[in-house]
């Protein structure tokens, strides 16, 4: 390599790193641009209020439970029930 080149190498070296550092100042985000204002949640209580009575009560149709309708089919392509 000769002389110039490597002179031309160094320069653009150098340019390339001035740009460089000069696009990641605009595309980063600095220190003192990362402030940001958050809502404060209220902390979550131990205790809560018993649910309504008209919902939640002992005489409940519980979901969970599994329901017949119908009568007991075991053929139920025949047309007719047993």
């Amino acid at each position: 390599m000769k002389q110039k080149d490597i002179a031309l190498i160094i320069v653009i070296a150098f340019v390339s790193a001035v740009v460089s550092y000069v696009v990641s100042g605009k595309l980063f985000v600095t220190p003192a641009n990362r402030q940001q204002q958050v809502q404060v949640v209220d902390t979550i209580s131990p205790t809560f209020q018993t649910p309504d009575t008209k919902y939640f009560n002992s005489n409940s149709i519980d979901p969970t439970q599994n329901s017949q309708i119908g009568g007991n089919n075991q053929n139920p392509f025949s047309g007719s029930t047993n």
